[in-house]
C-alpha cells in the first residue's frame, strides 16, 4: 500500500470528533496512539513510522509491540507522554487524561470510532493528517472489498437468522447500533439487540432466551459456559450447533474497529460457512 509522501511540507488542519480544528505547519513527524484502532489506521496508511509510543493494548502490526506503552483509557501515563515530545497525540474521546494533555501544551486530537462510518472518517483525517490521503482511500476501499467477499460466504440457509453476538459474559451483547453489528448486518444476520439498546447493550440473561437466537458468536472462553446458564440449553443456537467460539486473538480482532474491520467479516463469515447444516428459517 502507498504510504505517507515525503515530499509533503505544507500546513494541515484537521478536525477532530469534537469538532475542533487542529493547524499543524506540517504533517506530524512523531505521533502518540492510545487506542489499538488508531494505531492500525495510522499503521494501514504507511504512517507506522512516525509512532513514537501507544497505549498498552496496541500489538498490530507486529513492529509496534516494542514501542513505549503508554497506559489505557483510564490510566495513560501523562509524564511519560509528554517526554516522548509528539507532535500529536491521537486518542478516544472517552479518554481520561486529555485535559491534562492539553493544558502541558500537547496538541490531542480526539476521535470515535462507534460505527463503520466513524471508522471511515478517522481514516481520512488520519490520511490528510500524515499526508497519505491516497493510501488512506486504498485502505477503506480493502475494507470494503472484504465485507463484500466475507458477505458471499454466509450460507443461503443461514441468512435472515436471528443472531446474538456475545461481547461479554454479563451478558453484553454488540447491537445493531455498534460497527460490529453492522458488519453482522453486512452479513445477513439479524441481531436480537435492536439499536434502540445502544451500541453495547447489557441485555438480561431472559432476554437473550426470549429472543430464541438462531446463531452465537463468541468468545471461545464465554461460549463454552452457556450451556450452564438457566434456560439456555433450549436457545436454538446450543441446540442445534450453531455457535461461533473465537479464540482470544481472533475474537480481538472482531470487537476491533478498525482497517481490519474487512478481515474480521471475512473471519465471521468462515465460520458461518463450517457451521453443520441449519434448519428452516422459522417464520
Amino acid at each position: 500500500m502507498a504510504g505517507v509522501s515525503a515530499a509533503v511540507a505544507s500546513p494541515v488542519v484537521v478536525r477532530d470528533d469534537r469538532a475542533v480544528e487542529h493547524r499543524f505547519d506540517a504533517p506530524p513527524q512523531r505521533a502518540v496512539s492510545l487506542l489499538p484502532s488508531l494505531t492500525e489506521a495510522v499503521c494501514a496508511i504507511g504512517a507506522c513510522a512516525r509512532l513514537v509510543g501507544t497505549d498498552r493494548y496496541s500489538n498490530w502490526p507486529s513492529s509496534v509491540v516494542a514501542l513505549p506503552k503508554l497506559g489505557g483509557l483510564d490510566d495513560a501515563v501523562v509524564e511519560r507522554i509528554v517526554g516522548l515530545r509528539p507532535d500529536v497525540v491521537l486518542a478516544a474521546s472517552s479518554t481520561r487524561a486529555l485535559a491534562r494533555l492539553e493544558s502541558l501544551g500537547l496538541k490531542v486530537l480526539r476521535f470515535d470510532s462507534d460505527s463503520h462510518e466513524q471508522v471511515r472518517s478517522t481514516l481520512d483525517r488520519l490520511g490528510r493528517l500524515f499526508g497519505a490521503a491516497p493510501a488512506a482511500h486504498a485502505a477503506w476501499k480493502a475494507v470494503e472489498a472484504d465485507m463484500v467477499q466475507a458477505a458471499e460466504l454466509v450460507p443461503l440457509a443461514l441468512r435472515g437468522r436471528k443472531v446474538y453476538f456475545e461481547a461479554d459474559a454479563t451478558p453484553y451483547a454488540a447491537g445493531e447500533a455498534s460497527f460490529v453489528g453492522q458488519t453482522l448486518q453486512r452479513l445477513h444476520l439479524r441481531n436480537i439487540a435492536p439499536a434502540a439498546l445502544g451500541a453495547f447493550p447489557r441485555l438480561s440473561p431472559e432476554f437473550v432466551v426470549q429472543a430464541q437466537p438462531q446463531v452465537i458468536l463468541a468468545a471461545r472462553r464465554n461460549a463454552t459456559q452457556m450451556m450452564a446458564r438457566p434456560g439456555w440449553q433450549q436457545l436454538p443456537a446450543l441446540q442445534g450447533g450453531q455457535v461461533c467460539a473465537f479464540d482470544e486473538a481472533a475474537y480481538e480482532l472482531l470487537i476491533r474497529p478498525g482497517p481490519r474491520m474487512g478481515e474480521a467479516a471475512k473471519l465471521m463469515a468462515a465460520c458461518l460457512a463450517a457451521l453443520p447444516p441449519a434448519g428452516p428459517t422459522p417464520r
